[in-house]
């Protein structure tokens, strides 16, 4: 499988849904900004600033293991939720087919 579905929750809550390739390495952060979503992606996709931040609303449980570096950084946000995660630690693969996100930014 080369492509997967991401749907992405909009402000007004109707929700996107793109395909993404799953053939090129791509974080989901770096997948977002070539669709021309607003992310600031501050430190290049280090885990070193939250500006990627989402809210899983959809196969959280599909996901990989938080890493402490991504905790750490999500821990300092004021509008961390406990399906919150960091689109730069997020790859692309079949793992995230069909997963619903929220982009949060860094809430500050």
């Amino acid at each position: 499988m080369s492509d997967i579905k991401i749907n992405i929750q909009n402000p007004d809550n109707s929700v996107t849904t793109l395909d993404a390739p799953t053939d090129m390495g791509l974080s989901l952060m770096e997948f977002l900004k070539g669709n021309e979503y607003d992310i600031l992606a501050t430190c290049g996709g280090m885990a070193l600033c939250a500006t990627c931040h989402v809210q899983v609303i959809s196969g959280f449980n599909k996901l990989p293991e938080i890493s402490n570096d991504e905790y750490a950084m999500l821990d300092t946000l004021p509008n961390i939720t406990d399906t919150s995660r960091l689109a730069c630690q997020l790859r692309l693969n079949e793992d995230l087919d069909n997963v619903t996100v929220k982009i949060m930014g860094d809430g500050l």
